[in-house]
């Protein structure tokens, strides 16, 4: 570490770059800070030793959003930041899948990339920033890697792709696709877009990979000038000789059982069965025998699924077989149903072979939609969707410990791909929340999600502008330069196959995307061969869904709340919400409703009863009208003094009814006419130049008018009520009524 570093810089798009490291965290393996303008993401990365017993690559990828990068103090009670935010994870995530395929097989060394926020000016990004800075340490670092990798986010302004786009930029954009690869291929695509054609995105992919050369060169001039000699690391892979001899063994059995059409249970069944019966053979040692003559079981069981791989993918590219029969764009028998529970506002049930999801659509005021602390200007988000996975869905046992990784990302992508084809909040004002069950699980039950989800949404009566569909597609390749597509893939094909590229879309066009890839890379062609593919098959898929219903219900469920819009003017949102709130909880549990009020002065009124609804529209649209001298009004008695009764004739509007204008005969105390929540008919007879309003029961009994009403008032002229908070809402004069003083104690004093 030394005060002065070095400084690295390039151009992507029209934004420059900068890399700078040697100043910070000299004892990790490399380290740096990269940054666009005053967007700055810190990032290490460390090797470790191998710890024993191990049989898989243990690579930690974090990314920790710290608020004091923006300015900001975390609005938790402990006012530090606590697990991970969804946001993070997503960006850890978003790192970790083009890091992760660049490693050597049969690494065992514990790897740990750990990025942070360290400035956020609020106009770019700081994930493709992390995807990048974590590339570079590890390029600069000791540890063995493949890389680099550089990352570009693509958006779509008025037709014209932009680089790396802003913040505002992307409010514009009809296209938000984040991208890696290294410099001969695609490695890793994530991607919500409104509708964008097959066409299209294939231009933005191109544009992409080219974008992403220019930071790619300058990693590997980094790595040059400074980087750290590699370690050299022990690779825990079997001989050739054991993997042929498992292969001989192994290859006859296995051609025979997927010879015929497989569920996963018997494929599984079937595969433990062959791998148990040659692990006895190769691995058991007799008594007395020698160990050195038998195979290690950790050798025979990373050869055994290397022969697994090699009998399944050639299959495929040999003979167009899959292990369930299928052809390669076969898709598994679908069917779906919508209305499963009776409670809830929409459930959509989509089942494909031995993939089951059940998805469960909420309906909630924009009060309920989720308020977001953290480093992004936006700051609520009114559509949530969440994806939870049981062990039960594969069979299994095994604790419930809260959201995974995975399932936090699945509910993104899902989230992704429905959000375009939501209504406007003007046009429907509704919070909306899903939440996808994976019941059962045989691949892609994240493109379930999105195909249950549609009919959930259209089964609560969301009017979405068109249905959306998903599908998972794979690949097989091999040395030669083979390989075939695969539509609908399984969890076999998906753990044994090269790539999983899911692809959710309207008839129209793509809607979200995403491309999780094992191999090195991904060319052009197989990525617009794939996307051809994906929409013949979203089609098929669309064509089932709407089988179990054709559109989005017309009206909503019986449980789920009306929504009435009311507009008041923005001066009196104070009368609505009242002191300390007192008036809109007071209208809400009078009327069982629940309102949210927008600073334009929109209000949202919802409620499952059109009586309540009414009558707190009728309160709140009365906000907007003003007293008027000769109108009539009925209102409740708010406040009683000895000289008269305050009668709330309107929201936030009170005015004085004088003691002598309560009755056509004398009064001696208020309440003998009226008490505390009485309801009174009364004519406004005055307002004066602050708006204090005089009200006569009196007038409304002998049928005067206004003026007639004013000549008889001879009590309290300066007194009155008015608006809420404006003003002195009592009053009254000192001399009563003529010379009669003593009904009140010397006169209507002014007694605040």
């Amino acid at each position: 570490m030394n005060k002065e570093g070095k400084k690295f810089s390039t151009v992507v798009g029209n934004k420059t770059v900068t890399i700078e490291t040697g100043r910070l965290a000299g004892q990790s393996g490399g380290a740096l800070t990269l940054g666009i303008d005053d967007a700055i993401v810190f990032a290490s990365a460390t090797m470790g030793g191998v710890r024993d017993g191990i049989d898989f690559f243990p690579l930690s990828v974090e990314y920790e959003e710290r608020l004091y990068a923006g300015g900001k103090i975390p609005g938790s009670f402990f006012r530090r930041e606590g697990r991970a935010s969804t946001e993070s994870i997503l960006t850890a995530r978003l790192t970790d899948r083009p890091l992760r395929p660049l490693f050597q097989d049969g690494m065992r060394n514990e790897v740990q990339v750990i990025m942070y926020s360290f400035s956020s000016d609020g106009v770019n990004p700081l994930d493709i920033l992390a995807i990048n800075a974590a590339s570079a340490a590890i390029m600069i670092s000791d540890i063995p890697w493949g890389g680099p990798v550089g990352a570009v986010r693509i958006g779509r302004v008025n037709g014209e792709f932009v680089v790396n786009p802003t913040f505002a930029e992307m409010e514009a954009s009809d296209l938000d696709l984040r991208l890696a690869g290294t410099k001969d291929a695609i490695l890793m695509v994530e991607c919500g877009a409104n509708e964008i054609p097959e066409d299209v995105m294939a231009q933005a992919l191109d544009l992409g990979h080219q974008s992403i050369q220019p930071i790619i060169d300058l990693q590997l001039q980094i790595a040059k000038e400074i980087g750290k000699p590699k370690r050299e690391v022990k690779l825990y892979l079997p001989s050739e000789e054991v993997k042929k001899k498992v292969f001989d063994r192994v290859s006859g059995p296995m051609n025979e059982l997927l010879d015929k059409p497989l569920s996963k249970v018997e494929f599984y069944e079937g595969m433990t069965k062959i791998k148990e019966e040659a692990e006895a053979e190769f691995c058991a040692v007799p008594e007395g025998a020698n160990p050195a003559d038998f195979m290690a079981v950790n050798e025979f069981r990373e050869s055994f699924e290397l022969a697994e791989m090699d009998v399944v993918r050639e299959r495929i590219l040999g003979a167009g077989k899959r292990p369930d029969g299928r052809a390669p764009t076969d898709i598994r028998p679908i069917w779906c149903d919508v209305g499963i529970s009776p409670r809830a506002h929409g459930t959509g049930l989509f089942t494909r072979g031995e993939t089951q999801i059940l998805s469960f659509a909420t309906l909630a005021t924009l009060g309920e939609a989720q308020e977001l602390d953290n480093l992004s200007p936006i700051k609520t988000k009114r559509y949530m969707h969440h994806y939870n996975f049981p062990p039960f869905s594969t069979g299994e046992v095994k604790p419930l410990r809260g959201q995974s990784r995975r399932e936090v990302g699945h509910g993104a992508l899902a989230e992704r791909a429905l959000e375009p084809v939501l209504p406007a909040e003007e046009s429907f004002p509704y919070a909306i929340r899903v939440v996808s069950e994976a019941l059962s699980s045989n691949g892609s039950t994240s493109m379930g999600s999105v195909c249950g989800s549609t009919l959930a949404l259209m089964d609560a009566g969301v009017p979405i502008k068109a249905p959306v569909a998903g599908v998972a597609m794979g690949l097989i390749t091999d040395s030669t330069g083979r390989y075939k597509i695969l539509t609908d893939i399984q969890g076999t094909e998906d753990h044994l196959g090269d790539m999983d590229f899911k692809v959710a879309g309207t008839a129209n066009g793509i809607t979200a995307l995403q491309m999780d890839i094992k191999i090195s890379g991904l060319s052009a062609q197989m990525m617009k061969e794939a996307l051809g593919q994906a929409l013949t098959a979203r089609m098929h898929i669309m064509e089932k869904m709407l089988e179990a219903l054709p559109q989005s219900r017309t009206e909503l469920k019986p449980h789920a709340p009306r929504i009435i819009t009311v507009k008041i003017p923005v001066d009196k949102i104070g009368a609505l919400i009242g002191p300390g709130g007192k008036n809109i909880r007071a209208l809400q549990d009078e009327t069982g409703v629940k309102i949210d009020i927008e600073e334009d002065g929109t209000v949202y009124i919802a409620s499952t009863s059109a009586e309540g609804a009414k009558i707190a529209q009728e309160r709140i649209e009365g906000l907007g009208e003003s007293a008027v001298i000769g109108n009539i009004y009925t209102g409740k008695v708010v406040r009683i003094e000895a000289f008269g009764a305050f009668v709330n004739i309107m929201p936030g509007v009170d005015g004085l009814v004088h003691i002598s204008q309560l009755a056509s005969e004398r009064v001696e105390k208020v309440e003998d006419v009226a008490v505390l929540g009485d309801e009174l008919t009364v004519m406004v007879t005055d307002i004066d130049p602050q708006g204090k309003i005089r009200l006569s029961r009196q007038a409304v009994l002998e049928g005067w008018s206004a003026e007639e009403a004013r000549e008889k008032d001879k009590g309290g002229k300066s007194g009155g009520g008015g608006n809420r908070g404006g003003g002195r809402r009592d009053g009254g004069d000192r001399g009563g009524r003529g010379n009669d003083r003593g009904r009140n104690g010397g006169g209507d004093r002014n007694r605040r």
